[in-house]
């Protein structure tokens, strides 16, 4: 079996020597190059390819997950652990965009860390328990998008005088229809053009009609009169 090939990547110099003893125990990892800044650890990427890299989150001139985003731009091979001790949503959810594939905290257990490792390594996300549960909850509870609201500079009235406009009506069907005037429809008429930047019912038909309003029982667009 080949072996890993190891980048260590953070500012503390205990936290690294404590790792390489742990990754050089193992037979199967090979720990070839450390790093203590961003700046380091992308040129050492970019000089020794490893499979793995154990990047800290929080290193000087360039913090870990900036130097993820640069370093996958041209390395995009590289398996990209996060290490850290925070556990708030939005570190996680930024190391994820940067195209992180795992999220380890620092004070894992060593069966955590390995499992992160190897899985990465194999192409695989990965992330603790901790941070895994998180993500789940993060999801669970996430609430879906309002939908977003067809011309929103439109009053519902006008957008329901345009929607018929679309279908065909002229003045006289909208006026019986919605039970309002001859006068306060061509008001919301002349509303909609200015607020729209139209210059005809054709053309307020097709804008409308483009973003999929008015489009059922819709007429022809020659039956658009005054």
């Amino acid at each position: 079996m080949e072996s890993i090939r190891i980048l260590l990547a953070d500012d503390h110099t205990l936290f690294r020597v404590g790792m390489r003893s742990l990754l050089q125990s193992i037979d199967e990892l090979e720990v070839v190059g450390e790093a203590a800044t961003g700046e380091e650890t992308i040129a050492k990427a970019a000089e020794l390819q490893p499979d793995v890299i154990l990047m800290d989150i929080q290193m000087p001139d360039v913090n870990g997950i900036e130097a993820t985003r640069q370093i996958l731009r041209t390395s995009p091979h590289i398996g990209i652990i996060m290490l850290t001790m925070f556990k708030d949503d939005e570190s996680v959810f930024m190391a994820m965009r940067a195209g992180a594939r795992g999220y380890v905290l620092k004070g894992a257990d060593q069966d955590v860390m390995l499992r992160a490792i190897h899985g990465v390594a194999n192409g695989e996300s990965l992330f603790s328990p901790e941070i895994a549960k998180r993500l789940i909850h993060f999801f669970a509870t996430l609430q879906p998008t309002a939908p977003r609201e067809i011309f929103p500079e439109l009053t519902a009235r006008e957008r329901e005088v345009l929607s018929m406009v679309a279908q065909g009506h002229n003045n006289a069907e909208i006026s019986q229809t919605l039970g309002i005037t001859m006068k306060t429809v061509r008001n919301h008429v002349s509303n909609i053009f200015n607020k729209l930047q139209v210059a005809d019912r054709t053309q307020a038909a097709i804008r409308a009609r483009e973003a999929g309003l008015g489009i059922e029982n819709s007429n022809d667009a020659t039956d658009m009169v005054e």
